[in-house]
């Protein structure tokens, strides 16, 4: 992986903690699942809002009927 091995990874997960404690470390987690899974909604190119106009209906116009 990147060709890092596991004493790498264990030192910079200790520099991680260090910088941001223990406590901070779930929500950092969190944080960052949350930011993949909303990447990849994104690039899936699913909308979750429909923009388009709607296309007038014959009630609408004002027509006499």
């Amino acid at each position: 992986m990147f060709g890092l091995g596991a004493s790498e990874l264990l030192v910079i997960l200790a520099i991680v903690v260090v910088i941001f404690g223990g406590r901070r470390l779930p929500e950092l987690g969190s944080g960052f699942g949350k930011a993949i899974k909303n990447f990849k909604a994104g690039m899936s190119g699913e909308d979750e809002i429909d923009v388009t106009p709607r296309k007038p209906d014959d009630a609408s116009r004002g027509g006499s009927a």
